[in-house]
């Protein structure tokens, strides 16, 4: 049930997040379902192995290195979900911070922290 609740959550704040930052195209509110899952998909299989292989720019960037990384994984969701679009690499860096900031807000407001 909370796996549920968190990936509605997701996908609300990704179609907010949508219509606030002029950058990102969500078709609909399913296409933002279908976001996140993918986004949670990639978050668990993609991003450990570029958080290893990056590594050493990671500890030299004192950890900013990982927003990067949080934007490619945006843009990798774009190429792989059809109706959801981000226009630059800028674009994917500030909604990734958003949603991060917005996710981390509203689960400690449902209760539902990790």
């Amino acid at each position: 049930m909370k796996l549920l609740l968190r990936l509605l959550v997701t996908a609300a704040l990704v179609l907010l997040i949508a219509n606030l930052l002029s950058g990102v195209h969500v078709a609909s509110f399913g296409t933002a379902v279908i976001v996140a899952v993918v986004l949670g998909l990639l978050n668990i299989f993609i991003k450990p192995i570029l958080v290893i292989l990056t590594l050493p720019v990671t500890v030299i960037t004192l950890g900013l290195f990982l927003l990067v990384i949080n934007a490619v994984i945006i843009m990798l969701c774009t190429n792989i979900v059809g109706g959801f679009a981000v226009d630059s690499f800028w674009t994917a860096l500030i909604f990734s911070v958003i949603l991060s900031i917005l996710q981390s807000i509203t689960y400690k407001i449902v209760g539902d922290d990790k």
